[in-house]
């Protein structure tokens, strides 16, 4: 459960990775750190500046020295993967030169190779982490730019990544890729953030664009551009977020979990609203882009997903058979997506995401996509990236759920299933 923020502008970045970590919080780590472009001195070139620590973001914070300014910054809440908590494993990583500096969501599936590799011509690795080899690769690299640096990093790497690099020599700029591993960029006023999570952003800009597998991006104080890992540019639209900062606090609660109990009803309205159709007892889902033909043709229903998702699809394949008498059934995602299933064409699938970005479910709706299946979302987060990938589908309208533990997000996806059965039926 690991958290990325960055910022490049003009005020100083330190208090505001420092304040986008602690939004991160609730997404569970054992370690922290923070990097910033620290501004040169006269006739020397930009430096890193680092400080990381094992346990809570107030330990990290508390290392911070007072005299520690720049405008430019990534940082990292770490949940151990690859070695033990320390502070030599937390993130960032940097090289020996202290030219690059990079954090990590995710697992890099060959770093033990690569590692090898690295180390038979003479590098000397700092941490145990799977992200350390990727620091290196990108510090090693010949290539002119930071982007093409990077890109040639990626290239050598098979796993799950959202990065943030920052280089001493690239002072101006952070980039930024994706695969398999949440990254949003948030459009500021002559500013830019980055995030793994929208929690993190939403307090300073509700301007994002959420990258897709395969993309990067290049962070200037005034603008941005997306381009995908080949090298090709992409469009980016950037969307708003529906939520506001206040919808991430504790709100007089003791807990957030005692919190989001208590706003089941109104999320429940939220899901409801607008579309009960009293005068024919049935609902709109207009944004399930499955006209009423398409709907008959319908044999069959499997519904995927990981989790709380999985066990309110068992739920919504029970609601689908009893409204609308079509045989239905749910699977785990994870299982689903190794298995080489028969796709059927008269098979709709249904993927189940509070996140939108839950990989398993995700693999699994790309999966469905190349064999040419019809797939729908039910999904909380606008414009992720299962909401991207599928078909059309209902959104969920829970608001954010900063506790772990599921409770309007999955109340409200139960009863976007029974409106889904209703439709159907």
């Amino acid at each position: 459960m690991c958290g990325i923020v960055g910022y490049i502008g003009k005020r100083d970045v330190a208090p505001l990775l420092l304040e986008g970590l602690q939004r991160l919080e609730y997404r569970g780590y054992d370690s922290a750190g923070l990097v910033i472009t620290g501004k040169p001195a006269a006739g020397k070139p930009a430096a890193l500046k680092m400080v990381k620590a094992k346990g809570r973001v107030r330990e990290l914070e508390a290392r911070v020295p007072k005299r520690f300014s720049g405008t430019t910054g990534i940082a990292h809440t770490r949940w151990a993967t690859h070695g033990a908590p320390s502070d030599e494993n937390a993130h960032p990583h940097m090289d020996p030169e202290g030219k690059v500096a990079l954090v990590h969501n995710g697992i890099i599936d060959n770093a033990s190779e690569l590692r090898r590799k690295l180390e038979a011509d003479g590098v000397a690795f700092q941490s145990e982490t799977d992200t350390e080899v990727v620091t290196h690769l990108v510090a090693r690299s010949q290539a002119p730019t930071l982007e093409e640096k990077v890109r040639q990093a990626l290239q050598l790497i098979e796993g799950t990544y959202g990065i943030a690099v920052l280089h001493a020599d690239f002072p101006d700029r952070i980039v930024v890729a994706r695969n398999g591993s949440p990254v949003v960029l948030g459009i500021g006023e002559k500013e830019m953030f980055v995030a793994s999570d929208v929690a993190a952003l939403v307090s300073h800009t509700r301007q994002v664009v959420t990258l897709d597998d395969g993309e990067m991006a290049t962070l200037k104080a005034d603008d941005f551009r997306t381009y995908t890992t080949e090298g090709s540019r992409t469009s980016a639209t950037p969307t708003t977020v529906e939520w506001e900062a206040e919808s991430y606090d504790m709100g007089g609660h003791e807990t957030y979990m005692h919190k989001e109990i208590s706003e089941q009803v109104d999320s429940v309205d939220r899901v409801l609203r607008g579309r009960i159709d009293d005068r024919f007892s049935t609902v709109h889902l207009g944004g399930l882009n499955l006209d009423a033909r398409e709907a008959r043709g319908v044999r069959r229903i499997k519904i995927l997903g990981c989790g709380t998702s999985y066990h309110a699809g068992l739920i919504g394949a029970q609601l689908i058979e009893e409204l609308a008498r079509i045989p239905a059934d749910a699977e785990p995602a994870s299982e689903f997506r190794y298995r080489n299933p028969v796709v059927d064409p008269d098979t709709l699938y249904v993927a189940v995401s509070q996140s939108g970005e839950t990989y398993d479910v995700l693999a699994a709706v790309q999966e469905l996509k190349r064999k040419g299946a019809r797939v729908l979302g039910v999904v909380n987060v606008v414009g992720s990236a299962i909401a991207r990938e599928t078909d059309g589908g209902v959104y969920v309208h829970a608001g954010p759920e900063v506790c772990v533990v599921s409770t309007k997000c999955f109340t409200n996806t139960v009863v976007s299933f029974a409106l889904l059965a209703l439709h159907l039926g």
